[in-house]
């Protein structure tokens, strides 16, 4: 494991990613990255392997995207790991998929850690299994005091649950007299989602050429930037996510106005 570690700590990008990153700090860096990580499954299909060697390969890649998110100065990263349709799949991929976060954040929570990153979750925790549940806090706990980078799993995500039980809640405080309805605004609401205290996405990139949101933070990404790629997601690379980032700096955002 440790020799893992200090493998990942060790990778260095080349001069040409480099020079890139160098220019990419030189400008508006998104503060906030939201990534539909796309594609595990047919990567494995056109290798002839199994769905969940994909899954192992993609989280690789969360690997690599975390450490240069950090390296980029980007203040949350959150990526969209398992969704609330995503149990209609079969018994073995989902049992698989809910060992990944035991895997990844067992193996690489040190480096974590060291990197000052954060990580947080958004997402119904009532279904996940006792093991992803304990390490996903366990992970939270030994980051809490970080302020770097914040990892932000969203895990077993639902945008429309997660509207429609802020919802309720706002009507619940109304009608107890908790809040007035003359004082609900966005910025209130905003407060009744998951993601409070987390600024909305600036950017949201999505892999495998898919061109749809799968029900994720559907108020969150009023006005994001999206960015589609092709390729998929266990062949995401550093390069991809820094030409992401650079026709995001080359937009001009005017979030309705002139």
């Amino acid at each position: 494991m440790l020799n893992k570690i200090k493998k990942w700590k060790n990778q260095a990008p080349s001069s040409d990613l480099r020079e890139r990153i160098i220019k990419i700090r030189e400008q508006k860096v998104p503060s906030h990255v939201a990534i539909i990580m796309d594609g595990n499954g047919r990567w494995a299909k056109k290798r002839a392997l199994p769905r969940i060697a994909g899954h192992h390969e993609g989280m690789k890649v969360v690997r690599r995207t975390t450490k240069l998110a950090n390296e980029l100065g980007i203040k949350t990263l959150t990526l969209y790991a398992f969704s609330t349709e995503n149990w209609k799949r079969p018994k073995l991929e989902v049992d698989y998929l809910m060992k990944l976060p035991e895997e990844f954040l067992g193996t690489f929570l040190p480096e974590l850690v060291e990197e000052n990153v954060r990580v947080q979750m958004i997402g119904y925790k009532d279904k996940l299994p006792g093991h992803t549940l304990r390490a996903i806090e366990k992970a939270m706990e030994e980051t809490k005091d970080n302020d770097g980078l914040i990892l932000n799993f969203a895990l077993n995500y639902g945008s429309r649950a997660e509207i429609l039980e802020a919802v309720k809640r706002v009507l619940n405080d109304c009608q107890s007299g908790i809040m007035e309805e003359s004082e609900l605004n966005e910025e209130v609401f905003s407060a009744y989602l998951m993601t409070e205290g987390l600024e909305d996405p600036d950017l949201l990139i999505r892999t495998s050429g898919e061109i749809r949101l799968s029900n994720f933070m559907l108020w969150q990404l009023a006005y994001t930037e999206f960015w589609f790629t092709d390729v998929l997601w266990p062949d995401f690379t550093e390069g991809e996510l820094l030409e992401a980032i650079e026709v995001f700096q080359n937009r001009q955002r005017r979030f309705g106005g002139v």
